[in-house]
């Protein structure tokens, strides 16, 4: 694959990124695409490594080193042929996949791994370029018709699959715009919306129909009973995502200034799109204190940051990972270490092992945190004895995870069966795979699994597709 030597040729390169001091004065993506010899010398680095660990790395298993040797090679076309073979979405994950490929790479054990996620990138964004990438409408119709309640990246891929063997397919949206939490969740300057909506044109032109604002099992005068949606369809696909965030109930927690990360993003999103938003949560000129350290924390710092904060902590409840994982215990594994983001290098505090005991608030606001130390030394949560302090705050954002779907409203009234966690109940293991506890209908993404990457989401929608075409015509060509 690749260059036989070139991975003892060539180092690693890294995309380049704007500098901060000029991307924090905007909203749009700043990390610059590979150039074409760049990315065929990371191309060369990929190794005949003979059990391309990778591939199982990727929840979608994509055929990395294949598509490497095509970079390599000059070959663009084709390899962007092999990527959209295991992927439908490249674009999405090109620019907001962790690359846990690249945690399981065979030349990680000793050294830096090949670029994976920046060859991906490049090769997606040449296919818009040169205009390969086209929609795809079936030569044949089935006549059986499936609705698909999320547009998110599990809902867009399902309804792709099932689109491109002849179903008819109409996804349903509660929101404005397509594209669920990608669309409303993870910030522009991290993803740019018109990466999906170039692919709302494919799929439309490949005869997927949307309807949005209408909230499946929802009680607003636009919404659609789930019953109508059994009645009407052979099979439906859940794909909702998982809603519900992980709460803080401590002291204080109704003041004025202590929000959700996903009251706070959002809105901002919404702003980019042209959209009036009143009574927009600001970060500008306030005291922040994010409390959660995982990707929503670090989006939640570098829109603080693009607000105009007058500062920004970020804390963790669990301790300090480790700045460089133990390779010969981790690898291929996704290991635990330290991750500094690109918006942690914008301008953030950061402290771990630190728990929040109250919220203080003077005139209904918050004014500052109450913090307590904690010890994880014996296997669980103990709060060190004398370590009490306060930060003041005049702005607190919970990015603290999602527990599980939203039940009430669709959850409810399709009476589905729902695991130990609160998620929909259903199997990817033998016969009936994503399927329900109520007949003809399928669960997929977060909405089955529980909160977890975009990668996932289109792992799940692209099986749980091949799961519904066999269950409506017996069998399937669709991928496995």
């Amino acid at each position: 694959m690749g260059k036989p030597t070139g991975f003892i040729e060539y180092q690693r390169l890294a995309e380049v990124s704007e500098p901060a001091a000029s991307r924090l004065k905007h909203y749009r993506e700043f990390i610059m695409t590979l150039t074409d010899e760049q990315a065929k010398l990371q191309g060369a680095r990929c190794m005949d490594c003979g059990i391309p660990f990778c591939n199982t790395g990727c929840p979608v298993n994509n055929i990395i080193p294949d598509w490497n040797d095509l970079v390599y090679r000059g070959h663009w076309e084709q390899a962007l042929t092999v990527l959209h073979s295991t992927n439908n979405f490249p674009d999405f994950t090109g620019r907001i996949c962790p690359a846990p490929c690249e945690a399981a790479c065979t030349l990680n054990i000793n050294t830096d791994p090949v670029g994976i996620k920046s060859i991906e990138h490049a090769i997606v964004d040449k296919g818009w370029e040169k205009g390969w990438i086209v929609p795809q409408p079936p030569k044949v119709k089935t006549g059986r018709k499936v609705a698909i309640i999320g547009s998110g990246p599990a809902g867009l891929a399902a309804a792709q699959q099932l689109a491109r063997v002849g179903h008819a397919v109409v996804v349903f949206e509660k929101n404005d715009r397509l594209g669920g939490l990608m669309r409303y969740g993870i910030p522009d300057f991290k993803f740019e919306k018109s990466h999906i909506d170039r692919r709302i044109e494919q799929m439309q032109a490949e005869g997927v129909e949307f309807r949005v604002g209408q909230e499946i099992g929802g009680s607003d005068a636009n919404a659609v009973p789930a019953a109508q949606l059994l009645a009407d369809f052979d099979a439906l696909i859940v794909a909702g995502g998982a809603e519900s965030p992980r709460d803080l109930s401590v002291p204080g927690r109704e003041l004025d200034g202590v929000h959700f990360a996903m009251e706070f993003l959002p809105q901002q999103n919404r702003v980019n799109a042209g959209d009036q938003v009143p009574a927009q949560i600001l970060a500008t000129g306030k005291r922040v204190v994010v409390i959660g350290g995982g990707d929503t924390g670090s989006d939640c710092v570098g829109t603080s940051n693009r607000h105009g904060a007058l500062s920004v902590t970020q804390f963790e409840v669990m301790p300090q990972p480790p700045e460089q994982e133990n390779k010969s215990l981790t690898w291929p594994y996704w290991p635990l270490k330290l991750r500094t983001s690109s918006s942690h290098e914008e301008g953030c505090a950061r402290d771990f092992a630190v728990s929040t005991k109250e919220f203080i608030g003077e005139n209904g606001k918050v004014k500052a945190l109450k913090l307590v130390r904690v010890d994880w030394s014996e296997g669980r949560m103990q709060e060190v004895s004398g370590s009490e302090t306060e930060i003041a705050a005049d702005l607190v954002l919970l990015a603290m995870g999602f527990v599980s779907p939203v039940r009430q409203g669709l959850l409810e009234q399709l009476a589905l069966e729902l695991d130990a966690r609160g998620n929909v109940k259903a199997t990817t293991d033998g016969e009936g795979c994503y399927a329900t506890s109520v007949a003809k209908v399928f669960a997929a993404g977060d909405m089955r699994r529980g909160q977890s990457l975009v990668v996932w989401a289109i792992r799940e929608g692209r099986q749980c597709a091949r799961e519904v075409d066999a269950f409506l015509m017996g069998r399937s060509d669709l991928p496995r």
